[in-house]
């Protein structure tokens, strides 16, 4: 009995032997060769349309990237990520042709995001590059970011917020620069507080002019071009002629970028109007001579 039963045992284990000899759905036998061979590593990549719940860094490491969806709180936004030359032997410095022009593509991608020139808003737009690693490693991106600040005035401080800048400023928003109280100092205006335009209020922010690729202005000639240009601004926001009685109608506040994003390639140059001799409530976009009238003394 127990010989038959060891002669069942071993047909079955040989028929069992056979059938995974057969045809087993499409599987051959070999675990391995049919597998997709491993993309080839290539280096590291930020991705765009992310935040980042760090502060803004201009160099950027593997190490440090810690993406998170926009909806988290976060410092900073990637509205874009661009690509050097691969020819380039290291990361481009500050003030060169190559970080300029990144700066330059990034300045057309942020407003294009955010749906007006960015800096009608309080936001202020950086580029990022890898590091030195990363560079050797054949990384070859800079990376576009946007943060939003508390003021477009000295002293700003960084705002953690939730929500992507994407469309921010494509109708009305908080983030928008409007009307504006001056405080005066030695002659000029010192600070100028947002408020509301309902409220008195004495400047307004008129819209940006792009200076051509000039040294930073540092001596009192220097500026002239800049005064020229807002008043030009001014003169469209309002409504009114461009000609030489303009500087009689109203007085104008420059705010350029400082002397360390002037030489990386932003000459965004915000533009103000400040009534010296009255206060107003309400806009003067659009309002025309009668809303600025030259003033003869």
């Amino acid at each position: 009995m127990r010989r038959a039963m060891s002669a069942l045992l071993a047909a079955v284990a040989t028929a069992l032997l056979l059938a995974g000899c057969a045809d087993g759905g499409g599987l051959d036998g070999d675990l391995v060769d049919d597998w997709a061979a491993l993309p080839t590593p290539g280096p590291f990549t930020p991705a765009a349309g992310v935040c980042q719940a760090a502060d803004f860094a201009d160099v950027v490491t593997l190490a440090a990237y810690a993406p998170v969806d926009c909806a988290m709180p976060h410092r900073v936004e990637t509205v874009h990520v661009g690509t050097f030359p691969a020819e380039r032997p290291a990361p481009p410095p500050g003030g060169s042709a190559e970080l300029r022009g990144a700066f330059a593509d990034c300045d057309t991608r942020a407003t294009g995001y955010v749906g007006a020139d960015w800096r009608a808003g309080r936001l202020r737009l950086a580029v990022a590059v890898p590091s030195v690693p990363g560079w050797t490693a054949s990384a070859r991106w800079y990376r576009c970011d946007l943060t939003e600040v508390s003021t477009v005035e000295a002293a700003a401080t960084v705002v953690v917020r939730t929500g992507s800048l994407r469309d921010a400023l494509r109708g009305p928003s908080p983030l928008r620069l409007g009307c504006q109280q001056a405080r005066s100092g030695g002659g000029s205006v010192r600070t100028l507080l947002p408020v509301d335009c309902a409220t008195r209020h004495d400047a307004e922010f008129v819209g940006v002019w792009r200076a051509p690729d000039r040294p930073y202005p540092t001596r009192p000639a220097d500026w002239a071009p800049l005064y020229a240009g807002c008043r030009s601004v001014l003169g469209r926001y309002v409504g009114v002629p461009d000609d030489a009685e303009l500087r009689f109608r109203s007085g104008v506040v420059v705010r350029p970028p400082g002397a360390g994003r002037w030489r990386v390639g932003d000459r965004g140059v915000r533009c103000y109007l400040r009534l010296d001799d009255r206060t107003m409530t309400g806009s003067l976009r659009g309002a025309g001579p009668a809303a600025l009238p030259v003033r003869t003394r």
